[in-house]
């Protein structure tokens, strides 16, 4: 079975970078991936998208993601230029970038299940661990304890290896906070 993944972001901020980790981390657990990378004619700033497939065998198409079963929000913004939940699979998950637990009504939308929609402030925890604004190990984090679909073992092994180990070990302490943020959010929402 196929598990394809679409991020939206702002070209020059990551984007792919994020599909990439996620592939490199499917790849150590000995899954298959492919990254499929968007950008607009003028990419810096600009809005952006990636996709990227997850199987256990080996993938043929190399189309864009239509039909997402998790999609990743890097930036908030986009959502006023795009439709970042077109196509998104029934029950599929939501994952989003922001500061705040719940982002306004702004941000509500039929297609996304409460139960599998996790609001992460990752870029504040890539500030607060890296002193950098990229999300991506912190939402790549995110991403393992929301969908189980890779482990943080392999993230953390992703960022050593994508990453000199000067930045990774910041980047590997915000995944692990992004992780915990979601496995206490999911927590929060049982007891509840």
């Amino acid at each position: 079975m196929m598990f394809q993944v679409r991020v939206h972001g702002r070209g020059g901020l990551a984007t792919v970078t994020t599909t990439e980790l996620l592939a490199i981390a499917c790849f150590l657990e000995g899954r298959y991936a492919q990254v499929l990378p968007r950008f607009p004619i003028e990419a810096a700033g600009e809005p952006a998208e990636a996709g990227c497939r997850i199987a256990d065998v080996p993938i043929r198409g190399r189309e864009r993601v239509h039909h997402p079963d998790a999609v990743i929000v890097q930036d908030t913004t986009v959502r006023t230029q795009v439709d970042v939940f077109a196509g998104l699979s029934p029950g599929g998950y939501a994952l989003i970038d922001s500061p705040e637990d719940k982002p306004g009504v702004e941000w509500y939308d039929e297609r996304l299940s409460l139960s599998r929609t996790a609001i992460v402030p990752a870029t504040t925890l890539a500030l607060a661990y890296t002193g950098r604004a990229q999300p991506a190990p912190a939402l790549l984090g995110a991403f393992a304890a929301l969908t189980g679909q890779v482990s943080l073992a392999a993230v953390i092994a992703a960022i050593y290896r994508r990453f000199p180990a000067r930045l990774a070990e910041g980047d590997v302490v915000a995944a692990r906070a992004g992780f915990g943020h979601v496995r206490a959010t999911r927590r929060q929402l049982a007891a509840a």
